[in-house]
């Protein structure tokens, strides 16, 4: 007889730390192992409700105060740009793109550390050596990739300038922004928006319906960049959905927004390993 078993990973709950995104909040993550020969599709499947990848590990908040960060999702067939990144996909249109396996190099962790040193020298990652950054890029068991993009040398410089990063994993149904980062003296190229416009192009290229941002948070000044995109959808409740009008989700701020973690776990759908026979 043939039957099939579902994979069923352990979930684990984080200690809680302050949240990244709201201030005076305290944030808990629900997470799981990403490990072995089904990685990929409990990945896929996982990710489709709302869990995110660092390394080895797959995430989805789980606070006790509020169920603020929503997973984020474009769809790539309907996405139309607004004039403004019309805009920007013609200044950066000089920059060219190079797709490369999840391998670490100096050039890049160079880039990385200006980064953060501009834009979040008090964040989590402030401390991130080499190593760290390393293990970021390199501790994958799915299908990742780095997509960088480099502009054309100027004054005393040679060949092309490495000028932003995206670590990438790409899905059964789209390509997700695992971290990205850029030049921050480039200000006029908005490239943190390019990377998120060049990734819609690469997966409308390859056929994929979605591109997935992460964590959109309602009342965060930090992610709500990601509601000037079309085509945006969020997961709550259980499903994809439109947006709408970002205002709408402000009840998810409310301490009993969360359901007890013993509930999330049990709905989580799980893929079926391959099939067995006795």
């Amino acid at each position: 007889m043939r039957h099939t078993l579902p994979i069923a990973p352990q979930f684990y709950v984080t200690a809680p730390q302050p949240c990244p995104y709201l201030d005076g909040r305290m944030e808990r993550k629900l997470f799981t192992a990403l490990q072995g020969e089904h990685a990929q599709r409990l990945n896929d499947t996982l990710s489709k409700q709302g869990f995110r990848r660092s390394q080895n590990v797959l995430y989805r908040p789980s606070c006790s105060e509020c169920s603020a960060c929503l997973s984020a999702r474009i769809r790539v067939a309907d996405f139309q740009p607004s004039r403004t990144q019309r805009r920007i996909m013609r200044r950066a249109a000089h920059l060219r793109r190079n797709a490369t396996s999840p391998w670490a190099t100096e050039d890049q962790f160079t880039l990385f550390r200006r980064y953060l040193d501009a834009r979040h020298a008090d964040g989590g990652m402030a401390d991130m050596d080499i190593f760290e950054f390393a293990a970021m890029i390199e501790e994958t068991p799915i299908k990742s990739r780095v997509i960088e993009y480099s502009r054309p040398a100027g004054p005393g410089e040679r060949g092309h300038v490495l000028s932003a990063v995206c670590l990438t994993d790409v899905f059964d149904d789209g390509l997700s922004m695992v971290y990205s980062f850029y030049d921050p003296d480039l200000v006029d190229l908005s490239l943190g928006t390019h990377i998120i416009l060049d990734h819609i192009a690469i997966a409308r290229e390859a056929g994929l319906p979605y591109v997935y941002l992460g964590y959109w948070v309602p009342g965060s000044r930090k992610m709500g960049y990601k509601a000037g995109f079309s085509a945006l959808e969020i997961y709550k409740g259980g499903e994809w959905q439109d947006l709408g009008d970002p205002a709408a989700h402000r009840a998810e701020l409310h301490p009993l927004s969360m359901d007890p973690i013993a509930e999330q776990v049990a709905r989580i759908n799980l893929p079926e390993a391959r099939p067995h026979r006795d």
